[in-house]
């Protein structure tokens, strides 16, 4: 796990032209509007839990220098790309992760103090969500986007409607009507959370490898090398069985 295959890749894409960029990001932004999460374009780099970079605790650093709790090898995978200053997008690339696993393993690791806590409440809420921790009234609780008092009259609302002989309505449903949280709000943490469960490995043959670069350059050189010595090689036969004619000849 030496190379960073993520990096890699975004700096291959990064380095397409403006014109084919923009394309991409008209056709992204059609496809997130599709699903009705165009908030989620609008989430701050320091609220994503994506790209947050978990830093190890004297006992995380302790624990992957000594292996004293004999863990799970891909613990101290997730450990090691930590101390390296990956992000959490690059740990799920580098370990063949899906964005739940890595959120298991991240909940796990902070847990135990082998990483710290996240300071951004989003970043804490989702990976919580995502792993499964968190059901959604914590998930709106520890993101401080629902108060504990609000989480309880949206129950006792739906209970009262009940009891009324109302239409049943979800729970999710009576914080949207109470305006305690939009249902667009439901919909981008529930997409996330079923994304977050499909592994993506990228193709490495679309990643720079600079190594291979280089090797591949010198196969090259050497064919061609290669090449010429055989032409050489014929054109000399080819003056030999000339100079032979003209001595015939002569």
């Amino acid at each position: 796990m030496g190379k960073n295959v993520f990096e890699l890749y975004l700096k291959k894409f990064m380095e397409l032209p403006l014109w084919v960029k923009q394309v991409f990001y008209v056709k992204l932004k059609e496809d997130i509007s599709r699903y009705n999460c165009t908030n989620f374009l609008e989430t701050s780099s320091e609220d994503m839990f994506s790209l947050y970079v978990p830093t190890l605790t004297f006992k995380g650093r302790t624990e992957l220098q000594e292996h004293k709790n004999g863990l799970d090898t891909n613990i101290y995978n997730f450990l090691n790309l930590c101390e390296k200053n990956y992000s959490i997008i690059e740990i799920s690339f580098n370990m063949f992760l899906t964005m739940e696993e890595t959120a298991k393993y991240f909940m796990f690791c902070m847990e135990q103090n082998y990483i710290e806590a996240p300071e951004s409440d989003e970043i804490f809420a989702m990976a919580g969500f995502i792993s499964g921790k968190f059901k959604t009234g914590e998930y709106f609780t520890k993101n401080k986007l629902l108060t504990f008092e609000q989480l309880q009259s949206a129950l006792e609302e739906q209970q009262k409607r009940e009891d009324a002989g109302e239409k049943h309505l979800k729970y999710l449903e009576i914080l949207d009507k109470m305006g305690f949280v939009s249902a667009d709000d439901h919909r981008v943490i529930f997409q996330l959370q079923e994304e977050a469960k499909k592994r993506f490995v990228l193709d490495y043959n679309l990643v720079p490898d600079s190594e291979r670069t280089f090797q591949n350059q010198e196969e090259k050189n050497s064919a061609e090398v290669e090449a010429l010595k055989l032409e050489n090689k014929k054109l000399k036969e080819k003056l030999l069985q000339l100079l032979k004619l003209v001595k015939k000849n002569v």
